[in-house]
């Protein structure tokens, strides 16, 4: 098995306290890495790199871990830029939309669905993303689920079945509920790792309490593990539900009572932050620094959807975290690589140290810094270096 030694890294964002400077970021300066069989074989300074059958130079470039985007809608056809505007003129995000969003997919043949797929992951790979979260939830029939489910699992491993995104049009409430406990979820989850819910009281598209709660433990009964949309658009039972089943991640946090926090404090939950949403809403933010000041482990993503939020850049999430949610830079790039990771229960991504996949991500600067001090500016992109052996070839699970 060949080896390849990455060297001339200005600085190497590690995110392992044991291996680099000690800081959360685990930063080595003058640094290079080792990758073999599609794993990270060694990390350290050039001066004491181990010789290797390739050797590439970066020039004093940055290096960090490959972003973790766990949080995206990319299976869906159609067009909602009229609906952008509307808002930037004063109109109020409830969700409705995303009935548009689901008539546009179901008239898309698999064809056109699997290439506006691949499109939008290979734009999220061209801005550093390695492994990214894909849901279903613009079929919301037995079908167009597992379609969704069928095409996001060729590009990921991290497949969500999201028929819990709003009741359909024409659908009785508590007869959509069943469905989605009972036929679809036995025909999606063969094709998923994880079931998430829309809990949102506010919105009389989403569900509340008691609806999510037999959803997720549906899910959970069938294999699934959970994840929850929560307290998006106003404070609700989202974010307790979630951490008292022990989901993995509730998504959105916008709104939060002292009670909310306390549970994701006390609790194993990951609290994802998507700034993009409120950005594209004009939403106020998360108190992104009350849930750090609690000890709440934080992770950022895109959300990544035709309606709240259409981009695919981690990067702009990360100026969005610094610049409106307070987050320093070092949080932001954590939170969007390690936290993430964590928000998907997975330790080999989101770091750079012997054992964890090769999931690098270069940057055209001296620092990671500069992802939030350059916003907007192209440095960043996921660096391919082949595959290990049996690794499935993922556009954005595996590099």
């Amino acid at each position: 098995m060949s080896s390849a030694l990455l060297t001339g890294i200005g600085e190497l964002v590690t995110n392992d306290v044991a291996v680099g400077d000690g800081s959360p970021l685990g930063i080595i300066r003058d640094a290079a890495l080792v990758v073999s069989g599609g794993a990270v074989e060694w990390v350290g300074t050039a001066g004491a790199a181990p010789a290797t059958d390739e050797r590439h130079d970066l020039g004093g470039r940055a290096v960090i871990p490959g972003f973790v985007d766990s949080h995206s809608h990319l299976v869906f056809a159609g067009d909602r830029s009229a609906e952008f505007a509307a808002r930037m003129d004063g109109s109020r995000y409830d969700g409705g939309g995303i009935s548009a969003t689901v008539a546009a997919t179901r008239r898309a043949t698999d064809e056109a669905l699997r290439a506006l797929l691949a499109a939008r992951v290979a734009e999220m790979r061209a801005q550093g993303t390695s492994t990214v979260e894909v849901k279903s939830g613009y079929g919301l029939t037995v079908a167009d689920e597992v379609r969704a489910l069928r095409l996001a699992a060729a590009v990921t491993t991290e497949t969500t079945f999201l028929g819990a995104h709003v009741v359909p049009s024409g659908a009785g409430r508590d007869e959509y509920v069943r469905l989605v406990c009972g036929e679809m979820l036995r025909a999606c989850s063969p094709h998923a790792r994880w079931i998430d819910v829309f809990c949102e009281p506010a919105s009389e598209h989403a569900f509340g309490g008691d609806e999510a709660r037999t959803i997720l433990e549906a899910g959970r009964a069938a294999g699934l593990g959970l994840r929850v949309h929560g307290n998006q658009l106003s404070a609700g039972p989202g974010v307790r539900l979630a951490v008292e089943l022990g989901a993995a991640s509730v998504d959105h946090c916008t709104h939060l009572t002292e009670a909310d926090v306390d549970a994701l404090a006390s609790g194993a939950t990951v609290a994802t932050l998507l700034p993009g949403v409120e950005f594209s809403t004009r939403s106020r933010y998360p108190d992104a620094r009350r849930l750090i000041a609690a000890g709440v482990t934080v992770a950022l993503a895109t959300d990544c959807n035709p309606g709240s939020c259409y981009t695919s850049s981690m990067p702009f999430v990360i100026a969005l975290a610094v610049r409106e949610m307070r987050m320093t830079p070092a949080e932001a790039l954590w939170a969007a690589t390690a936290g993430s990771a964590r928000s998907l229960h997975r330790e080999d991504i989101g770091v750079l140290s012997p054992g964890a996949q090769a999931h690098l991500t270069v940057l055209d600067a001296p620092s990671y810094i500069h992802l939030a001090y350059r916003p907007g500016v192209p440095l960043a992109r996921a660096l391919s270096l082949g595959r290990g052996p049996g690794e499935r070839r993922e556009p954005c699970d595996t590099t």
